[in-house]
């Protein structure tokens, strides 16, 4: 029997009867639908001639067995490496591996030996809350504990055929076992010879089982290519978490707190970072003020561009933050000498709270959006061009007053691109999340963040990875 017949879900459109492997009696789970082909039983009034073409035939059906494994095996690999994150490749290698050697049910450990992660657990046919149950018996007592905790020398698996007649079996595990009802277990380690050893792979019967040698062969090839896979991903996602916190510490570590304004922000950052920021800084006598940019680019060099044109920023509020046009004017001037090749957006605004005033000025930042009880609407700022696109940069300010009550939301333009929408409906999207927000939540600016966010971003967009950066600077003004 090819492999190929074993998985329904991996069904090989168009593949002709001739390269269907001969017929085996069921392993490991396996019930294969299709009968023995004829010629490789010879009658018993067979021929001469007859007799002397078994040998060819049987050659025959063992090429087209190999070949039908190494087509499965190809389609395999390449949908594995249609995956580009860590939980979607670790599903789609049980999902395979169960189908080479016959199993219902398995778990994939990812936990890579020289401890810097990451670390998960990821199961086929198990629940949360089985997951939760296997992990109640003691490592050493687990084919994948045993595993990570080091093979014994030459070992290459672990086949436990028949876990309940095993007198030795951990009571725990035989509980668990029973509980979830399996009965055999057959796990692979899944190591490479530069990254060592990153995880195991563990798959369940439902009846005392393994898999055939040929089974073994095929899904040790299988699980080769996908732990060389597996560690590529690993680098990739560590990458990934450090460019976040490189950014993450770039931005304030906690907002100020100033009298008659209450501040929140929400930062999502896409998987390669990317130059989109915000800063809220106390001034002298009471002002505060508040920030929002972006930077061209993504990578290490928008991170890293982000970090120094937020810290000049900075320093120009301090020195003449109650000039809005003059804090961006400088800014420009900076970003045109020493980083000619890169632009920005950037918006600032000097804030008196306990006036309730605020002057802003922007350069090619979209336009702050004013949420109250009895107004929801855009503040109309010049237009004017991104920093470094002209010889000088310079747009009048705006003065705004927002009422008792009021949320002034500061936000960057990948909240508009994360929707995927022409900017039209984009803002129009904006605009409604904003209008609706609930009365129950209106006095907490953080909750108005989460709901913009929720609403022009559903069904989870707002967290997924994206190459758009998204930044929102809430103040609500007493």
């Amino acid at each position: 029997m090819g492999v190929c017949d074993a998985i329904e879900q991996y069904a090989q459109a168009g593949k002709p009867d001739a390269m269907t492997a001969p017929h085996l009696p069921k392993v490991a789970g396996i019930d294969s639908t299709v009968p023995p082909p004829a010629h490789t039983v010879v009658p018993s009034s067979a021929t001469p001639s007859s007799t002397a073409a078994a040998p060819g035939a049987v050659l025959q059906d063992r090429l087209a067995g190999w070949v039908s494994d190494l087509t499965t095996l190809h389609e395999l690999t390449e949908r594995l490496s249609r995956t580009g994150t860590l939980d979607d490749a670790l599903k789609e290698l049980l999902r395979a591996g169960a189908a080479l050697v016959g199993a219902r049910r398995g778990l994939a450990v990812l936990e890579p030996a020289d401890g810097h992660g990451p670390a998960s657990t990821v199961g086929l046919g198990l629940a949360h809350a089985d997951l939760g149950h296997i992990e109640t018996v003691p490592r050493s007592a687990t084919s994948y504990g045993r595993i990570l905790d080091g093979l014994p020398d030459g070992a290459t698996e672990l086949a436990s055929p028949d876990l309940l007649a095993d007198d030795g079996l951990d009571p725990r595990h035989r509980e668990v076992a029973a509980r979830l009802g399996y009965a055999a277990s057959y796990a692979v380690p899944l190591a490479t010879g530069t990254a060592g050893r990153i995880g195991a792979v563990v798959w369940l019967y439902d009846e005392p089982a393994e898999p055939v040698e040929r089974q073994r062969h095929l899904v040790g090839l299988y699980a080769r290519y996908a732990t060389e896979h597996l560690a590529r991903l690993v680098e990739l996602e560590r990458a990934r978490t450090k460019l976040a916190t490189v950014a993450e510490e770039l931005l304030p570590s906690r907002l100020p707190r100033v009298a008659g304004v209450q501040l929140a922000a929400r930062h999502r950052t896409g998987p390669r970072g990317g130059g989109d920021w915000y800063d809220a800084l106390p001034l002298p006598e009471g002002a505060l003020g508040l920030a929002v940019g972006s930077v061209t680019g993504s990578g290490p060099s928008a991170v890293a561009a982000m970090g120094r044109l937020r810290a000049s920023l900075r320093a120009y509020a301090v020195m003449e933050g109650e000039d809005p046009v003059a804090v961006l004017s400088d800014l420009e001037l900076l970003l045109r000498l020493t980083e000619p090749a890169r632009s920005a957006t950037a918006l600032f605004a000097y804030c008196e709270p306990r006036r309730r005033k605020i002057v802003l000025a922007g350069a090619g930042h979209t336009p702050p959006l004013v949420i109250g009880e009895r107004r929801t609407e855009f503040v109309e700022t010049s237009l004017s061009a991104p920093l470094g696109m002209l010889a000088c940069w310079e747009a009048p300010s705006v003065d705004l007053a927002p009422e008792p009550g009021e949320t002034v939301l500061l936000y960057t333009d990948g909240l508009l691109h994360r929707t995927g929408d022409p900017m039209d409906r984009a803002f129009a999207r904006l605009h409604a999340a904003a209008a609706g927000v609930p009365k129950s939540i209106r006095d907490d600016p953080g909750s108005i963040a989460d709901h913009i966010l929720r609403t022009v971003l559903p069904d989870g967009l707002d967290e997924a990875d994206s190459r758009e950066d998204v930044v929102l600077l809430a103040a609500r003004f007493e």
